[in-house]
């Protein structure tokens, strides 16, 4: 990023995202081979699982349930999505330390290359997955709650009292949309944190949601943007290439299928890099310094790069 950090807080939405566009450019080669070997195959995975997982719950619909083969392809249907869930997870904190890393390596104006992204990683990982963990933790919680509305709404369509069905839709309307919505603008802003600051886990969500103060519309409307889009990309995937053999050939199922994985790629990419911008826009509103030349050893630490103690007159040069 160009940009100096005291005009990153006016920065509007589609501000963000040209600049979020306009990142790889500055290092083609790395962000190509990022997309290839850790956005692709999430993407891919996130829509031709459902390929995989149709036939099963076909033959266990076609068949009674006391039928041995039902219990058979219901193993097969849980280890299946044991796996993919795995998988999604993985690569899902891979492709967000990678590219945190590359977007503060190419703002701190340090060397950039899928090697170094490579090795730093794993020591990146181990925070991500520590944040990662409070988020799920919130996450039950939060579908515990969700929960309770659903039985209230029950109970209330079964006593036929129109009021209490009123208001148990509108809150879980407003539940599922806001609640849902900030939480998990809440965990891709603490990510980032966790990548770029000394604090991870609980720390990184209290400090995440510290820099949301006074932006919590503008990352709503980055949140809800890309999972709406998400959603519409699923939905045509699942019409088209999952359901539509009878309305499809195979050749027009594996060109949109194709079509559509690498829409979700480009998507998945962008999102990861908004969320790094985002950052950025967060810490500028709040008048926090950016210290290109701490964050720059602070992301050599993940190397192991030698980091040598500053004193402070040797600060006190630097600042001016």
């Amino acid at each position: 990023m160009d940009l100096a950090p005291e005009e990153l807080q006016f920065l509007t939405i589609s501000d963000i995202l040209r600049e979020s566009i306009s990142i790889p450019r500055r290092a083609p080669r790395a962000f190509y081979l990022i997309t290839l070997t850790l956005i692709f195959p999430l993407s891919f995975a996130i829509l031709a699982h459902s390929l995989f997982t149709h036939p099963i719950l076909t033959r266990i619909e076609e068949r009674p349930s006391y039928d041995p083969d039902t219990g058979h392809q219901w193993t097969r249907l849980m280890i299946f999505q044991f796996c993919y869930l795995i998988f999604l997870f993985a690569f899902s904190l891979l492709s967000t330390a990678a590219v945190v890393f590359t977007v503060a390596s190419l703002y701190t104006s340090k060397a950039v290359s899928f090697s170094n992204t490579i090795s730093a990683i794993p020591k990146v990982f181990k925070r991500l997955f520590i944040t990662f963990l409070w988020v799920t933790l919130l996450m039950v919680v939060y579908n515990a709650v969700f929960l309770g509305f659903l039985v209230v709404l029950i109970i209330a369509i079964d006593t036929q009292n129109p009021f209490l069905v009123f208001i148990s839709i509108i809150l879980i309307f407003v539940l599922f949309l806001g609640v849902h919505v900030y939480i998990t603008a809440l965990w891709h802003l603490a990510s980032v944190v966790s990548v770029l600051e000394p604090v991870y886990g609980f720390a990184a969500m209290k400090k995440s949601y510290e820099l949301l103060k006074g932006k919590t519309r503008m990352a709503g409307i980055l949140v809800f943007g890309y999972l709406a889009i998400c959603a519409a990309i699923a939905s045509t995937f699942g019409a088209v290439v999952v359901h539509g053999g009878e309305k499809h050939g195979v050749f027009k199922r594996i060109v949109v299928g194709g079509f559509l994985v690498g829409v979700l790629v480009i998507v998945n990419l962008v999102g990861l890099l908004l969320q790094s911008v985002f950052y950025y826009v967060c810490k500028s509103y709040h008048h926090e310094g950016i210290d290109k030349s701490a964050l720059h050893d602070h992301l050599g630490g993940y190397l192991g790069e030698y980091v040598p103690l500053k004193s402070s007159i040797q600060m006190e040069n630097l600042d001016i």
